[in-house]
């Protein structure tokens, strides 16, 4: 039996089980199970037997990527097109692009790498249309483009989410704070800071269980459910990435409708074709990818403001930016002169620690 069959076994026995009191530590072992199973899904796509192939082999480049994801003819191919001037195939049938197709757009001094992902179906993330390979190199961008046709996204959207968790993809999450630590012997020792009215002691002894964590100490720091402690064990597997849904086509529908349209949580609305809005996207894109830009000083001249180096991260700091120009900074570092926002005083002298601020500019200065 292959492991998508025995994902389907699972599914089936989840699906008739009726959740209550009595099956809850049930439940929670087939998810523990089912969530070991995606895991070979993910093991198998790294090896070569799901995903990247010939097509799919992009080398990332620039300061960060983003991946349009959606089903076929949704638009993919004429955003690429319009934001990076990348001529990608469009006709008015279905999986016209069959390979991955890169771009670069040069926003706010950064160098962006897009890429136009093929179309995926329902039940991509068992393999359906290519759908390991796509969500593989999905896995690997910075930031996700969910483009939705604005006649039909709810629908769209929700079967799109689930192929894409399927595959460890966390959309617009934080990972679950909850610590798990081995130990060799003493069994389990469950504490939380929160009260836990999601999951129960039986539960979570249930899924330790299934991945053999016969001894161990788990603490809760938030009120976690089942899927919670799943990602915390398989956090190795699990890609926590941020998404804007792409609401493509607004020229096909009404002012009211569109009004609906922004109560989407993380929603862009767009028309590709017309070049409608593009800008709220980019700038969107922009806060969402949490870039910083540092503008180099060398010592006695005036900044280069032509080439900023770019930072990811919400705490950027001077060892990050040494270890990005060059590792032997770190060893030479004596300070660092720094102007804007990061800094009380300007300039002010500060070390390795100091963390960096969007559109900062640094001297370093050696020993």
């Amino acid at each position: 039996m292959t492991t998508v069959q025995k994902i389907q076994d699972i599914e089936d026995e989840m699906s008739r089980t009726q959740k209550n009191k009595a099956t809850e530590k049930h439940l929670g072992g087939l998810k523990a199970r089912l969530a070991k199973l995606r895991a070979d899904l993910l093991k198998e796509a790294a090896q070569g037997s799901g995903g990247g192939g010939e097509g799919f082999d992009v080398k990332k480049s620039g300061a960060a990527s983003v991946g349009f994801v959606g089903f076929p003819s949704v638009g993919k191919s004429t955003l690429l097109t319009k934001l990076t001037g990348v001529e990608s195939e469009v006709a008015a049938y279905e999986f016209t692009t069959l390979t991955t197709v890169p771009g670069f757009i040069k926003y706010r001094g950064a160098k962006i790498q897009m890429l136009d992902l093929p179309g995926i179906i329902e039940g991509a993330k068992e393999g359906k249309g290519r759908g390991k390979q796509v969500i593989a190199v999905a896995r690997s961008c910075d930031l996700i483009f969910i483009l939705l046709d604005v006649n039909k996204p709810l629908r769209h959207k929700q079967i799109l989410e689930k192929e894409l968790e399927g595959f460890g993809i966390r959309l617009n999450q934080k990972p679950p704070d909850i610590v798990i630590k081995k130990k060799e012997k003493g069994g389990v020792s469950i504490t939380n800071t929160v009260p836990l009215t999601k999951i129960d002691n039986d539960e979570i002894k249930a899924v330790l269980q299934e991945y053999r964590l016969n001894s161990c100490d788990v603490a809760f720091r938030c009120d976690a459910s089942v899927d919670d402690l799943l990602d915390a064990i398989e956090a190795q597997n699990r890609r926590y990435i941020p998404a804007i849904y792409v609401l493509n086509k607004i020229d096909s529908i009404s002012t009211e409708e569109l009004e609906l349209l922004y109560r989407i949580p993380n929603a862009v609305p767009i028309s590709a074709g017309r070049e409608w809005n593009l800008d709220e996207l980019l700038g969107i894109m922009w806060d969402k990818m949490n870039l910083v830009r540092v503008y180099t000083k060398p010592k006695g001249k005036m900044p280069d403001f032509s080439d900023p180096v770019i930072l990811k991260g919400d705490k950027c700091t001077v060892r990050d930016f040494c270890s990005k120009i060059h590792h032997s900074l770190i060893d030479e570092f004596k300070t660092a002169q720094v102007y804007g926002n990061s800094v009380k005083h300007q300039p002010q002298y500060v070390g390795l620690s100091h963390v960096l601020r969007d559109e900062d500019v640094i001297t370093i200065l050696k020993k």
